[in-house]
């Protein structure tokens, strides 16, 4: 069966139908034509089927919530062959499984997705030296502490390359100039690097992509707020586990610190597989670990999952209420439990995957299966 690969455009309907074949970037090109854009990947190089079918954090979360949260409807290819058009008036149970419910349900061939108009934007990656922390510390956990602005959103990538770590900051704002103090902090630190201007949508994707050609795995750790000790115990994360892998074989150790408002989570006009609750707004740490010899697989894995525990741990102890806060499913590993990424939700996942595919055809495709 051959995917649906491109992009069209129904003005009318503010709409757009993508095949699920596509990565991000393609389809920023082929809608920006059209002057708009969607909520989809943030940087370069990221597949568009596993990613809106997990969740889907995207620049315009703070605006619009999850990737998922702008789908109004899919092109299903059942498990028993059938194609279906899946809505939440004609497909409900259907709809709501596949918004966060990856593929346990067939194969997308096609998503239909919000449109939203935009000009250019303003944005970027500025780098700091690890001398230069004290202050990277305090501009991150100010940002996620006071800012309001919708529009400005950034990931902070903490990166141990090399021997050494270096903070790369992505920086986006909604517009083509960002209103004066919404990233001064972070402009007058001394950089080592930048690339900020105001750009397409596309070029600002492009300006940073995630690093390939070796072993890797992702985890989560799922936390209330990014106060400055929970930025602190981040960039400690890296440095100590930066060191202690490097005799391991260790191409990259990253933790990328996410900051939302509080609100992401209720943007969504239907309910969804993932999140489990539209409340409280919780926040990922994204742990990224790559490598190169097979042979220390069992140890990467084995510090993800422990450096994930202790962050946890230490939002725990300084009163987050996290304990049972879900995980992300595109960042969680591989053998993390599907009742802590799915909640309360898990148990009609499975009715609606008894029901769909009751021999469980899906079941021989990879992914988090129900």
């Amino acid at each position: 069966m051959r995917r649906f690969s491109k992009v069209t455009v129904n003005k009318a309907t503010q709409t757009a139908d993508i095949g699920s074949g596509m990565i991000w970037d393609d389809v920023y090109a082929a809608l920006a034509p059209y002057g708009v854009i969607v909520a989809g990947g943030r940087v370069a190089g990221i597949g568009m089927a596993g990613f809106t079918l997990g969740g889907g954090y995207n620049w315009l979360t703070n605006q619009v919530g999850l990737t998922l949260d702008t789908v109004t409807g899919y092109e299903l290819v059942r498990p028993n062959g059938s194609i279906v058009s899946v809505t939440a008036a004609t497909e409900p149970d259907l709809f709501f499984g596949l918004k966060g419910g990856f593929n346990n349900y067939g194969i997308v061939t096609k998503f239909t997705m919000k449109t939203f108009a935009r000009g250019q934007v303003w944005g970027g990656v500025i780098a700091y030296s690890s001398d230069q922390l004290p202050a990277v510390q305090a501009a991150i956990a100010n940002f996620a502490a006071n800012s309001t602005d919708p529009k400005a959103q950034i990931i902070t990538a903490c990166n141990f390359m090399n021997g050494s770590l270096q903070v790369d900051n992505i920086m986006f704002y909604d517009g083509p100039t960002p209103p004066a103090g919404v990233f001064d902090e972070f402009l007058n630190i001394p950089n080592v690097g930048k690339d900020l201007t105001t750009r397409s949508f596309l070029s600002l994707v492009q300006s940073a992509n995630v690093p390939a050609g070796a072993r890797g795995a992702f985890h989560v750790s799922t936390i209330l707020e990014f106060t400055p000790t929970m930025v602190a115990a981040v960039l400690n994360e890296t440095t100590f586990w930066g060191n202690k892998l490097a005799n391991h074989g260790a191409f990259l150790v990253s933790y990328n610190i996410e900051p939302f408002l509080s609100n992401i989570y209720e943007h969504g006009l239907t309910p969804s597989a993932f999140p489990p609750a539209s409340s409280p707004g919780y926040l990922p740490i994204n742990l990224n670990f790559a490598w190169t010899p097979a042979s220390s697989d069992a140890t990467f894995i084995s510090a993800l999952k422990a450096s994930a525990d202790h962050l946890t741990n230490v939002a725990l102890s300084a009163g987050q209420a996290v304990a049972q806060a879900p995980l992300y499913n595109n960042y969680a590993l591989a053998d993390t439990p599907m009742e802590r990424m799915y909640g309360g939700n898990l148990a009609r996942l499975q009715a609606i995957k008894a029901q769909v595919d009751p021999t469980n055809v899906m079941g021989l495709a990879g992914g988090w299966k129900f």
